[in-house]
């Protein structure tokens, strides 16, 4: 993917998703920090392979802070089971 945007979109239709594409370093530690992001993706045209290892080690070495940030998680799995259950009963 050029941009990791089509691939972010994508799997962000997948139940239980929270894809991000991160390009940089501060990006990939917030996601995971205050969003728990589970699924990074990053594009090809937009950075290079260098960069890409360090967003990769940013993104695995970060643990997900909770806490203040756990109600806005609880929000958008909320989203997630309303849109999702709909889908199932039709």
């Amino acid at each position: 993917c050029g941009t990791g945007l089509g691939m972010m979109i994508a799997a962000n239709k997948v139940p239980g998703i929270r894809a991000v594409a991160a390009n940089d370093t501060i990006s990939a530690r917030m996601a995971r920090e205050h969003n728990n992001a589970n699924v990074l993706t990053m594009g090809s045209r937009m950075i290079g392979p260098v960069r890409m290892q360090q967003i990769v080690d940013t993104w695995l070495r970060t643990p997900f802070a909770g806490e203040r940030h756990q109600p806005r998680l609880d929000k958008i799995e909320a989203i997630d089971q309303r849109y999702h259950s709909e889908k199932r009963r039709t």
